[in-house]
């Protein structure tokens, strides 16, 4: 999961997903995923700005109307894991007076991304 590359096959909203960094998934990794959102393309570069392999991580996409920071917990559960995905939409400047939209929007981006999280790791 820390290659976020990988979201293209689980996040309905990714059009295209590639790591941009050289060698092993670790802090400082890039990623340039395009995602659908509101209707619209947005090419987003995403780094690896915390890593603790292989329990979590955290991404985080700087554009110039929001920041979106993704936090990924990875716990052992019985035979398996449990994965907890925390992302949170934070809006700058003028754009924060779209925030209530913006953030119904997000919210079913993420449910999708969700169910497709679920489907790719329970097979």
């Amino acid at each position: 999961m820390a290659d976020f590359s990988n979201a293209l096959h689980w996040d309905p909203s990714v059009v295209a997903a590639s790591m941009t960094s050289a060698g092993a998934v670790s802090a400082g990794s890039l990623f340039e995923l395009v995602v659908k959102f509101g209707g619209r393309e947005l090419p987003l570069r995403y780094e690896i700005v915390s890593f603790d392999e292989p329990r979590s991580f955290v991404v985080e996409s700087l554009h110039e109307r929001f920041t979106s920071r993704d936090t990924v917990t990875v716990a052992p559960a019985g035979p398996g894991s449990t994965v907890h995905y925390d992302a949170v939409l934070a809006f700058k400047g003028a754009s924060r007076l779209l925030d209530p939209l913006m953030q119904l929007l997000f919210n079913r981006t993420g449910g999708k991304a969700a169910a497709g999280m679920r489907a790719a790791l329970n097979p």
